[in-house]
């Protein structure tokens, strides 16, 4: 009978192999627990100590390596700039490019928003009737002292309308165009404006000087000026609003033998940093001169003479300085009498 063949018996490990799953699973349970605590102890807790003990500890080896890793981080950067492809860079400056005109557009829109923010407070502050325009143009001699604006006789503006900014009277409208309008600066030497004094109520003349300066004549010597005052329209006329601002007085002089006071002013309504004006179309009751006061000023005249040089310089100044009441409204107008 022949042998069944044994075969070596090897030692079988029954048991099973540990996959790693218990530790895992031991763990989770001792984190869920920790944390559990963490949360339910106060601040002065065990735990809450343990891990600011830990912080402590671990803040300083953080400090130093964010100090040795910052040079390296910087040349990574420069190698990736130096590796990046050229498609990319240029997409980045375009991106860039983009971006700077996106800044661009808002600051600009942002300034234009201001100055309408004060057209509008002007507006309010003296309650006027007037339509907004843009200046599209100045003057191209330096004979005339004038800006065009962007609205004519289709938009309703006529001959003779003041026009202001947001600090005060910048002139009046001489030439009127379909779609636009020519404005007469009272800088210009052929400019008049009725003024007064806002502290003494002493009336004048505001007029424009052929170095672009503005002098108020026609101010009695015994009336009370003083470098510093503010200028402000009169309302005589008709013309222009009574209380506009026209500008501060600079200078006062006068001489032992002077009738009138020679008064520089100094304007802050200029055209070189405003784009957007004020056109008055029409004034109230308020803002035109009573009669009252147009009688002060006429007395004021009747009482004065003007030289003779200063009756070469502009016979409109002449009639204002005489008797009649139609005189002083005749210095409300922009231009010269030749």
């Amino acid at each position: 009978m022949a042998k069944r063949q044994k075969y070596p018996s090897s030692h079988l490990n029954t048991k099973r192999q540990s996959t790693g799953l218990r530790p895992l699973i031991v763990f989770s349970i001792l984190s869920v627990l920790i944390l559990t605590f963490y949360i339910r102890e106060g601040e002065a807790g065990p735990i809450h100590s343990v891990r600011s003990g830990i912080v402590t500890v671990s803040t300083p080896f953080k400090m130093v390596g964010s100090v040795v890793a910052t040079p390296f981080n910087a040349v990574g950067n420069i190698f990736a700039n130096l590796t990046a492809s050229q498609e990319t860079l240029s997409d980045l400056k375009d991106q860039n490019a983009q971006l700077t005109a996106q800044v661009a557009e808002l600051s600009e829109a942002q300034q234009t928003a201001q100055r309408l923010e004060s057209l509008l407070g002007l507006q309010s502050t003296y309650n006027l009737q007037s339509t907004a325009a843009r200046i599209i143009g100045s003057s191209s001699d330096a004979w005339s002292q004038t800006v065009t604006i962007d609205k004519g006789t289709l938009d309703g503006l006529t001959l003779g309308m003041p026009v202001c900014n947001a600090y005060g009277v910048i002139g009046q409208i001489t030439e009127v165009a379909l779609n636009s309008s020519t404005v007469l600066l009272i800088n210009d030497e052929t400019s008049g404006v009725s003024a007064m004094v806002q502290s003494s109520r002493a009336q004048g003349v505001l007029r424009g000087q052929a170095d672009g300066t503005l002098r108020l004549e026609y101010v009695p010597v015994d009336a009370q000026v003083a470098s510093g005052d503010i200028v402000i329209t009169s309302g005589i006329g008709g013309v222009f609003p009574k209380g506009l601002p026209l500008g501060t007085v600079s200078s006062v002089e006068k001489s032992d033998n002077d009738v009138y006071y020679t008064i520089v002013v100094r304007t802050q309504a200029t055209t070189e940093n405003n784009e957007e004006v004020l056109v008055i179309t029409s004034l109230t009751e308020e803002q035109i001169a009573t009669d009252e006061e147009v009688a002060a000023a006429n007395s004021e005249d009747a009482t004065q003479t003007p030289s003779d040089d200063d009756s070469e310089n502009s016979s409109a100044t002449d009639d204002e300085a005489s008797d009649s009441g139609q005189d002083s409204e005749d210095s409300e107008t922009q231009t010269d009498e030749e």
